[in-house]
């Protein structure tokens, strides 16, 4: 079946070609449904998740793919550049409507040396660093760094892969065996030929994102700082906005704006900072690493920003204006590893939204997502600690949250006794609403103190112009 008048007259752009098909190619397309964008995708998996919205073709069909797009992008940043460059240059030669983000974010991107020395020349500070293509070199790089130091693969690794932390001298003979084939090509995390990276280790007090969308015209529209926690070097959980960080968001939106400008970058990307402290005892930021893509760390904003992440690359994409980042309420979310938790005892929980990636369970794989919003603020942590008990993979948060108060609310408490108040006399109603209240008032005098951190900061008020 056919619609008539499906697409604008002054619409030249009807079909979106995604290479990947994942969890980001899905939402992506998810994103694009209302806007009035299909999407299709590359991808050799037929079953992925991002089926579920459009025509998926292997890699074997790239032909076919690209005659079924009109404008491209990605959802990962390891995607082959011989691919790439084969896009971008059909939309020089004028026959699609273009390629991003453009190649030279994913030349940077999959290599931490060029990354890291982008960011110096950039003027914006990082750990230290040096190449490594030797033991011998190795060995020198701990001793300028000092231990302890990170030893990774410049290229290829992600989610904690291709990385080994060296704490002393006995290490390196073995972080050298566990890396080394990388150096020529050999390994199994990248088949090019790359040096390893030694990066100095530092005192960090928080790990941080920001996410940003640049339009073709040059516009930059910033999300808020987000604090992230891992477990097993997969991100666990992201905290939006992070709490106490409205001094360090220019800091931020000037580095992310500074690297998407330098590379003209059209599309999200992810900026991940370490929290710090500078030569004056001042909180500072130093960049880790980009991804020119949507990023995990910003989920939250499907339900948590007027514009999500993924509809602002969209926009990018096929040229529209950019949509509005600020938050609508504090979120936290959780991502779901290995094994899917029961759906009814999550939707139980009141402000939770769930999002299911459509894999098969797998240990440490990413399958979904959650988010907890609940409308009261005070109510976030408490709704955390009830998530935690009910995740098959508590991705390390039971010890974080096993003393917060998972207590009916108050509001919760009223509504019950509303309800038993059309069914027993207002004496009995009375006694019991006058224990419940003042244990309810208890519970709310002992919440966590970062619940009253999140209640007593203003979420705009300190915060930079976007």
């Amino acid at each position: 079946m056919t619609t008539a008048n499906a697409y604008p007259v002054t619409q030249t752009i009807r079909t979106i070609g995604i290479l990947g098909g994942g969890q980001l190619g899905m939402m992506l397309a998810e994103a694009a449904m209302p806007l009035g964008y299909q999407c299709v995708f590359l991808e050799d998996n037929p079953e992925c998740p991002a089926s579920l919205y459009g025509r998926v073709f292997h890699s074997d069909q790239l032909e076919d793919f690209i005659a079924a797009a009109d404008v491209f992008t990605l959802e990962f940043e390891n995607t082959p550049t011989s691919t790439v460059e084969q896009l971008v240059s059909l939309s020089k030669s004028g026959s699609k409507q273009g390629m991003f983000p453009p190649l030279i974010a994913l030349d940077i991107a999959q290599d931490r040396l060029k990354e890291k020395q982008m960011f110096n020349t950039l003027d914006i500070a990082t750990v230290p660093f040096i190449e490594v293509n030797s033991e011998a070199e190795l060995k020198h790089a701990c001793k300028e760094l000092g231990l302890p130091i990170v030893l990774k693969t410049s290229r290829g690794g992600y989610d904690g892969k291709g990385q080994f932390v060296i704490k002393q001298d006995s290490d390196i003979k073995a972080a050298w065996l566990d890396l080394k084939d990388a150096v020529s090509g050999k390994g199994s995390l990248t088949p090019t030929p790359a040096p390893l990276i030694a990066e100095g280790f530092i005192n960090f007090s928080r790990e941080v994102s920001i996410i940003a969308a640049r339009a073709q015209n040059g516009q930059v529209r910033c999300y808020d700082l987000v604090e992230n926690h891992h477990h097993n070097g997969i991100l666990a959980k992201t905290q939006a906005p992070a709490v106490g960080t409205s001094h360090l968001f220019q800091q931020a939106t000037d580095a992310i704006t500074k690297v998407m400008n330098h590379l003209d970058y059209v599309g999200v990307m992810a900026l991940e900072l370490f929290v710090t402290k500078d030569a004056r005892g001042h909180n500072a930021i130093l960049a880790n690493e980009i991804a020119p893509r949507v990023h995990n760390s910003g989920h939250w904003s499907i339900e948590g920003a007027i514009t999500s992440q993924f509809e602002n690359h969209i926009r990018a994409v096929v040229n529209l204006p950019l949509g509005d980042t600020d938050n609508v309420h504090p979120a936290i979310m959780v991502n779901v590893l290995g094994q899917y938790p029961d759906i009814s005892a999550v939707l139980n929980i009141d402000g939770a939204h769930y999002h299911s990636y459509h894999k098969a369970e797998r240990d440490d794989r990413k399958i979904g997502h959650i988010t907890l919003m609940p409308n009261d603020v005070t109510d976030l942590e408490p709704a955390m600690a009830k998530l935690v008990a009910i995740l098959p993979n508590k991705v390390g948060l039971d010890k974080e949250y096993a003393s917060v108060d998972t207590q009916p609310s108050k509001a919760d408490v009223d509504t019950t006794s509303n309800a038993k108040n059309s069914a027993q006399n207002s004496a009995q109603n009375s006694a019991q609403n006058s224990a419940q209240n003042d244990a309810t008032s208890d519970e709310l005098d002992t919440k966590d103190s970062q619940t009253d951190s999140l209640t007593a900061t203003p979420l705009k008020s300190e915060k930079a112009k976007k």
